[in-house]
């Protein structure tokens, strides 16, 4: 059976191959329309003989023959791509959700999760054994925290995801904000169970923070899952889930989310995964009768973007073999193999030798894709987190200071905001000191119109344009040029204090 399998889907790969690999930059605005008719048509046949994407090893990439790169850039065409990052308090069953729907999806074995079962019975936590499938290493498996942000893969009929897994505790908040920053959507986790989502949403939870930065960060829509619906506290209880949306409903619409359009309550059981592949049954949770997870996530809209525009891509890691590896997100444009391209802030020329998509190479990607780029001309620890791999013809800005419009969401005790104040900035993968050099005005939030009077100092809940200036160069946008890359938080002692977007930059600077 197996055999046949393979000789089918062989003869699918040749026949794509005899077709040859489309390349939408080629075609005339047009027949733009006509090919994506045509995609629609093979989407269908292509999501069926695909082969299942592993989660992704922390390491080297894998050696991919060249037929396999091409059979790849042509489902890269067909199946959208989307990040999906889940954020949420501590506790709530964010990597156990994340490991459930690997495991619904097909990327997890029985062997393995077996396995898992019993290293977690080992240690006396028999319900984290899910959790173990996102959070690998040891210090994360013994203390039962995420720290890192979790990356692995899944496939639905429509759409590839990337699992992004943020920790939940304060202490990781930077390693969250990097995570979020990369996601197009968000699943926030929240737990049902007596006492656990009151702890996280009260003053101080980091339901409450992980939301609004999610936000800012640009994290569009959201899907809320009300977890841990099997607990003998709730039993699948109506009362529960509707006082939890209830409560929630307000804190996101202050938080500048439309409810109605782009955000969706579910309930579900991460650890059971009842209600996350398939509907939950009626015996179980009689009064449901909306969509399942993985359902939610199909219909889910992803951003827009531009293939066309510049190239962007901000550079989360870097690691050497053959040559210089570069990891990111791109947020703009397209590159492709051969190409040369720069570097900012240090204006380095590079050539792209190899594009990875997870494991598999690829001759070109767009925007939205998570990218390994081999480069040349350029050594391994000439590049830090938060460069930007750009387009010659139009690079990126790299400014010192720039103008912002701030939303003061909640300063430390007895703090005023004022020129002068420190904190840290947190812009893509940019993390850097920052001080506010001046005060523009005050905005006033009703009318969204500048304040007549001049502004010396504001207190939480303002609404302020500022100068803000860094040590070192980074790389930024105008928020209306490109959100992604215009979009920042400010933090000081662990505390998410304000949020911003770039409105302006120095004039000599400006395209």
């Amino acid at each position: 059976m197996d055999l046949e399998e393979d000789i089918r889907s062989l003869q699918l790969e040749s026949a794509e191959d005899n077709n040859g690999p489309i390349n939408p930059d080629d075609a005339k605005p047009g027949e733009v329309e006509k090919m994506d008719e045509v995609d629609e048509g093979w989407k269908e046949e292509i999501a069926t003989n695909s082969h299942p994407v592993q989660v992704e090893k922390k390491g080297k990439e894998m050696a991919v023959p060249e037929e396999d790169g091409i059979a790849d850039e042509m489902e890269e065409e067909t199946k959208r791509h989307l990040n999906v990052v889940f954020i949420g308090h501590v506790d709530a069953g964010k990597s156990t959700t994340g490991g459930q729907t690997l495991f619904l999806s097909g990327q997890v074995d029985d062997r393995t999760i077996q396995k898992y079962e019993k290293e977690a019975k080992d240690k006396s936590r028999e319900s984290w054994y899910m959790a173990y499938i996102m959070d690998t290493n040891e210090e994360e498996r013994v203390k039962g925290k995420t720290v890192e942000v979790g990356r692995a893969h899944f496939e639905t009929q429509t759409t590839r995801f990337t699992i992004l897994d943020a920790p939940g505790h304060k202490s990781y908040v930077p390693n969250m904000i990097s995570g979020a920053s990369q996601a197009d959507i968000g699943v926030l986790v929240i737990s049902a169970r007596k006492g656990e989502f009151e702890t996280g949403y009260e003053k101080g939870g980091q339901t409450r923070e992980h939301v609004q930065l999610a936000k800012t960060l640009g994290v569009s829509k959201l899907l809320v899952v009300v977890n841990k619906m099997d607990d003998p506290t709730v039993n699948w209880s109506k009362e529960r889930y509707d006082e939890i949306e209830s409560k929630m409903t307000p804190f996101l619409k202050s938080s500048g989310y439309n409810v109605r359009k782009d955000v969706q309550f579910l309930p579900i059981s991460g650890l059971l995964g009842t209600n996350m592949k398939t509907r939950v049954d009626r015996n179980i949770c009689p009064w449901w009768n909306g969509p399942c997870l993985f359902e939610a996530l199909d219909a889910i809209e992803g951003p827009p973007r531009d293939p066309q525009g510049p190239f962007r891509m901000p550079i989360i890691d870097k690691f050497k073999d053959m040559g210089t590896v570069v990891m990111g997100k791109v947020e703009s444009g397209s590159t492709r193999e051969g190409e040369t391209l720069i570097v900012m802030p240090n204006k380095a020329s590079v050539k792209v030798l190899a594009i990875f998509i997870d494991d598999n190479k690829v001759k070109r990607a767009g925007p939205g894709e998570n990218l390994r780029i081999r480069l040349s001309g350029i050594e391994e620890e000439d590049i830090l987190s938060g460069f930007v791999l750009s387009s010659i013809a139009k690079p990126i800005a790299a400014v010192t200071e720039f103008v912002a419009q701030l939303v003061i969401l909640e300063l430390l005790d007895n703090a005023i905001f004022t020129a002068g104040y420190k904190a840290v900035l947190h812009i893509h993968s940019v993390v850097e000191e920052c001080e506010i050099v001046e005060l523009l005005q005050q905005i006033d939030p009703k009318t969204r119109k500048p304040m007549r009077k001049k502004v010396l100092f504001v207190k939480n809940g303002a609404v302020v344009m500022c100068r803000i200036q860094v040590n070192n160069l980074i790389c930024i946008e105008k928020f209306s040029d490109f959100p992604q890359l215009g979009r920042f938080t400010l933090r000081t002692e662990g505390k998410t204090v304000a949020v911003g977007k770039v409105t302006d930059l120095p004039s000599n600077l400006r395209a």
